[in-house]
């Protein structure tokens, strides 16, 4: 949980007014590391402009270094439209998607520029060419998400937020942002509008009459002493009847008068930017929420994948599947396969297969242990559990025990991505929002395999799972097979 209780704070609850606090400005915990940006840049124009030079030259291009250099410039150049080196952007996303997306923009601009040109070089070659700056740019995202994330877990690089609202929406607002640490927001201060019970865990910077008031001003004088008394950033207005409409409207022209931000918190929680559309009814600023996807291309897409993705994976690794078999077999007495009954989409129960990683009369053992189960839900979980045989802690440290449902989704019944297939037992205890989880097909991967895995609270791995159920697209769930390989050769939470 992150909670930062900044010296200016200590000192609002006392002060008699804005003079207090206010006359000590706070060291600017907003501005990321200086270094971003110019390494973003240089890693853009070294990695397209070293390749393509020598590739060119290489290919007897008769002015490689021109070349060179118009590839750079048109890398950064396309980076810079598409507000890549932004402050507000850099260092906000890892992901393989949107670079492979300039990229491809990049390989159309110059596929203009060499009809124009008659540059002769062959195709291939220039493709080639132009896949380091690819990877050198996906190379620099992860560098600087890594270090913005272990400083944002520090409390650096983080914008200071005044939360304004009814009490009870204000403070659930608050402790939702407290428990995460991959956004950029603090809450500094509370600005509660009317009566009602606080925590106490954030100063209350001041307080809204839970009615329109006479003074058509008031409000904003109050938010403006409170932004200013705790040097906030941004005003972050949570929902509620009791300030919206006129209030916020006359609050919100006082704050972009002072050069200041107002965000509204719409009252959804793990709902994907991509679902969210911005409309204008009548003068009313709406907030589209689009359903999760269901239908159309991208349901096919995603089980072409799966059918080729699991067909391709059985033929290769074949050879694999007869060493781990020879290895369970001489390992201890038994098949080396197990299967198990699950619970796939809609409810409807299969069978689930893995390599055998624990002793063959394992289930009838289970109900000895559990009082030994580290979990705090339906599932059962232990770090040593006594059942697990040698070659089976290796296969479960790798993962390698999962192979077998290559099979399941081969003949459909489980995805390559999806939520974790669960047990009958597990579901009889679901409510009817976890049951929600069973609409799609289970995976071998998914945001619980990236997150932590066994290591995960139960209510961790349901949120998980739901975020899933609700946001998935095609594109994200490439992205999570990318980002399951580090998670396996990292073994985190795989036990």
């Amino acid at each position: 949980m992150r909670h930062v209780r900044f010296p200016e704070q200590r000192e609002a609850s006392g002060a008699a007014g804005p003079q207090g606090p206010a006359a000590v400005p706070p060291r600017r915990l907003g501005d990321k590391a200086r270094w971003y940006l110019p390494v973003a840049v240089t890693a853009d124009l070294v990695g397209a402009a070293v390749p393509v030079g020598l590739v060119f030259d290489a290919a007897g291009q008769a002015r490689p270094l021109h070349c060179a250099l118009g590839a750079a410039l048109a890398w950064t150049g396309v980076q810079a439209l598409r507000r890549r080196y932004a402050d507000r952007v850099l260092g906000e996303s890892r992901g393989v998607l949107p670079v492979l997306h300039d990229w491809l923009i990049l390989i159309g601009v110059l596929a203009v520029v060499r009809v124009v040109t008659a540059e002769e070089t062959p195709r291939l070659a220039a493709l080639g060419a132009l896949l380091p700056a690819l990877l050198v740019t996906v190379a620099c995202r992860k560098l600087t998400y890594r270090h913005l994330s272990a400083a944002r877990r520090e409390a650096q690089a983080v914008s200071r937020v005044l939360v304004v609202g009814e009490p009870a929406a204000a403070e659930h607002v608050i402790a939702h942002l407290a428990t995460r640490t991959d956004h950029p927001y603090v809450a500094v201060g509370l600005v509660p509008v009317g009566g009602g019970p606080l925590s106490g865990g954030i100063p209350v910077a001041a307080r809204l009459d839970a009615s329109m008031p006479k003074a058509p001003n008031r409000d904003a004088s109050a938010v403006l002493r409170a932004v200013r008394r705790h040097h906030a950033e941004l005003v972050l207005v949570a929902p509620g009847a009791r300030f919206a409409g006129e209030r916020l409207r006359r609050v919100a022209w006082a704050l972009h008068d002072e050069g200041l931000e107002l965000a509204v918190f719409p009252g959804l929680v793990e709902v994907s930017v991509k679902r969210l559309e911005t409309l204008s009814a009548g003068g009313l600023a709406v907030l589209r929420v689009a359903p999760p996807v269901r239908r159309g291309v991208q349901p096919l897409l995603k089980a072409v994948l799966d059918r080729v993705g699991a067909a391709v994976g059985l033929l290769l690794l074949s050879p694999l599947f007869l060493a781990l078999v020879l290895a369970i077999r001489l390992g201890s007495k038994g098949p080396a396969f197990y299967s198990q009954r699950r619970v796939g989409r809609d409810g409807v129960p299969f069978v689930m297969w893995k390599f055998r990683t624990m002793v063959t009369d394992a289930d009838r053992l289970k109900a000895g242990l559990a009082g030994a189960n580290e979990n705090d839900g339906p599932m059962f979980k232990m770090r040593r559990d006594p059942r697990v045989t040698r070659v089976g802690r290796l296969l479960r440290r790798t993962s390698l025990d999962e192979l077998p449902q290559l099979v399941n989704v081969l003949t459909g019944s489980m995805s390559l991505v999806g939520p974790r297939p669960p047990l009958p037992e597990e579901v009889a205890e679901y409510d009817e929002v976890e049951l929600r989880r069973l609409t799609v097909r289970p995976g071998m991967t998914g945001l619980w395999q990236i997150s932590g895995r066994s290591d995960l609270s139960w209510d961790e791995t349901i949120q998980l799972d739901l975020q899933y159920v609700d946001n998935w697209s095609f594109t994200s769930d490439v992205d999570v097979m990318g980002r399951t390989l580090r998670a396996v050769v990292d073994g985190r939470g795989a036990y």
